[in-house]
């Protein structure tokens, strides 16, 4: 296979898959160049059953010969390698796992325990702990990955401009009973003190009345406030439950939220430090707690490609009512999203967080942003060493909804039982995601057109197509040979039933895709010559005996030789059998040059240039809800 500036479509086998004579659908592509092959795998040689735009299937006796004394590096991780070596491609799991990192698991022995879990990303909370302590938990993980063979990307979770946060001073979780009373002041001091909590901003009780609750972390302890004292609060424990280590604190009067900070920057001083400190250590993901509008997240973006020789994506917490109101232009300006269900249940009623979440995450799929389900999955086993049935509802129906990534709080962080709750996670997805595709239910995602230029509107479609040409030709895998991910995304977002695996020689996009449903990225030298590559990956796969003669795979390109001019056309032909079918009805225009395709293929004399007139029919989305 051989595709130089081509959008090619094409399937490798002994026996062609499909009876094509020839066959190919595409678009002039000035930033991306796509190619299909899906086909068997014999004997490590890559045969053509049928070809496109270009005579291909010619074999290089030179490039097999060199593949024989090939040694290289495949850069897959040792959990994806291990699981794919005991329950073949369709038993990999899809939906990927966040663990918080915290005082109870951020031993260099613990780290490894839950990177052998399964853990794809490990979260740091700025709002804890020592930038010491970060620091240090971070070169465990990167060592870990060195010397292991682990792929954990790293994440940090912003603290932002929220006031109403309390610590009580104790390491771990503190227990209020009912009826006991409670000083909320903004007193400094070492340590703890009985029955009192400390408050981190000066004006933390103004306008709140003797009456109002005070509620934590969304619900973990209710409190009446009994007394006011100059700046502090004295109050009384109305519903018992844990205080944990710098815990969130709201007020409500009347069933109603009072608000708090309106007025307060998203990203705090302190924020823009722990930024600071996240470029330097190189991490991946940036979660930016409290963000109100696109604007916030669009400013941390620009600051991030200046500063950093790294892609670092931006990550925004829908965590408040405000957030909701904006939701399209912040999913649309982020990187990703993270569902903090926590906060976002104080804000709005509990009954309400259901249908919001699944509202988010298929918007989140419509835009081709992956999402994070965050706060409380498996709360109980902060304490326990079983979670309640109803918690493992919560986790299949996340699963059910197709979300990239579900993540452990305190349950990993603090809590005893990190490791079980995570096995908990993996066990019931990976059940899950096999109930899915035994039933063959496949989640209705309304068309949504991402891009504005032809050439990303066709890759866009293209995706779309090996998506579904993977299902419904039942092959084991998709192989997809990228420099920045964007493809591998695309073929995530339809949630094919094969597994991805995405060819990389960029270690920020390897870690970034550490985030995508269904994709497991490998990294790997790749050169501009895509039947090298393919051959290559495939030769090295076979030795760590991870593929089987038989297995059929489709592989989608968007590597671009750097070589290649950067006006390269495509033609538009298809024809199935030996019946000629028309064109895409498309605006046309033709180049009367000769372009040549591969140095080593013989060139077409002339090509068909198509640009593909689409429409965009603006689809309104409805409201999210109504209070």
């Amino acid at each position: 296979m051989a595709v130089v500036g081509d959008l090619s479509l094409k399937f490798i086998g002994k026996e062609p898959i499909c009876d094509f004579k020839k066959g190919v659908f595409g678009f002039p592509i000035s930033s991306h160049r796509v190619s299909f092959s899906a086909g068997k795998l014999k004997n490590g040689r890559v045969r053509t059953g049928v070809c496109a735009v270009m005579k291909v299937g010619v074999e290089n006796t030179e490039i097999s010969r060199d593949l024989e004394k090939f040694e290289g590096v495949l850069g897959l991780d040792v959990v994806s390698e291990e699981e794919l070596k005991e329950k073949g491609f369709m038993g990999l799991r899809k939906t990927k796992l966040v663990c918080t990192i915290g005082p109870a698991c951020c031993s260099l022995d613990d780290l490894e325990k839950l990177a052998l879990e399964g853990m794809n990303v490990a979260r740091l909370n700025m709002c804890h702990n020592t930038r010491e302590w970060h620091q240090n938990v971070i070169r465990k993980i990167k060592n870990m990955n060195e010397e292991k063979g682990f792929s954990v990307s790293l994440m940090i979770d912003t603290e932002g401009s929220q006031i109403q946060v309390v610590d009580h001073g104790a390491p771990s979780s503190v227990k209020a009973e009912d009826g006991s009373i409670w000083d909320f002041t903004t007193e400094k001091f070492e340590g703890s003190r009985p029955f009192t909590v400390q408050a981190n901003y000066e004006g933390f009780s103004e306008g709140i009345n003797v009456g109002d609750e005070l509620v934590i972390d969304g619900g973990m302890a209710t409190f009446e406030v009994v007394e006011k004292i100059g700046n502090d609060l004295r109050c009384k424990c109305t519903d018992p439950g844990l205080l944990l280590p710098r815990a969130k604190l709201s007020f409500w009067r009347d069933g109603r939220l009072v608000g708090r900070s309106d007025e307060l920057p998203t990203l705090s001083t302190k924020d823009w430090s722990d930024i600071e400190f996240a470029i330097s250590e190189g991490v991946d993901f940036i979660a930016m707690s409290f963000v109100k509008d696109a604007d916030a997240v669009t400013h941390l973006k620009n600051y991030l490609s200046t500063k950093s020789s790294k892609s670092i994506k931006v990550l925004a917490k829908i965590e408040s009512l405000e957030a909701l109101h904006k939701l399209d232009e912040i999913v649309e300006a982020s990187d990703g999203i993270m569902i903090a269900r926590g906060d976002l249940g104080v804000e709005i009623p509990l009954e309400q967080i259901p249908t919001v979440q699944e509202e988010i995450t298929h918007r989140c799929r419509k835009f081709n942003k992956p999402v994070i389900i965050a706060s409380q999955l498996l709360e109980s086993m902060v304490e326990y060493p079983t979670p309640t049935r109803a918690e493992v509802a919560d986790v299949s129906e996340a699963v059910r909804q197709y979300a990239d990534a579900l993540m452990l709080s305190g349950e990993s962080a603090i809590g005893p039982y990190g490791q079980k709750a995570l096995s908990v996670l993996r066990m019931t997805s990976g059940r899950m995601e096999l109930w899915s595709r035994e039933e063959n239910r496949e989640s209705v995602l309304f068309e949504n057109k991402l891009e504005a230029s032809v050439p990303d509107k066709i890759a866009e479609q293209i995706c779309n197509c090996a998506a579904g040409m993977a299902n419904n030709l039942g092959l084991d895998a998709i192989f997809v040979y990228t420099r920045h991910g964007q493809m591998a995304s695309l073929i995530s977002r339809n949630r094919p039933n094969p597994p991805i695996f995405a060819f990389t020689n960029d270690s920020s996009t390897r870690m970034a895709l550490n985030l995508q449903w269904g994709v497991t990225p490998i990294l790997i030298d790749l050169s501009d010559d895509m039947e090298a590559n393919i051959n290559r990956s495939i030769n090295l796969i076979k030795k760590r005996g991870l593929i089987k003669d038989g297995d059929a795979v489709l592989v989608v390109s968007d590597i671009i030789p750097t070589s290649t001019a950067q006006t390269v056309f495509q033609s538009i032909q298809n024809s199935v059998a030996h019946t000629h079918m028309s064109p895409v009805k498309t605006r046309l225009s033709v180049t009367d040059e000769d372009t040549p395709l591969s140095r080593a293929h013989t060139p077409y004399s002339r090509l068909s240039v198509a640009r593909a007139h689409i429409s965009h029919a603006s689809q309104s989305l409805p409201p999210l809800y109504r209070r």
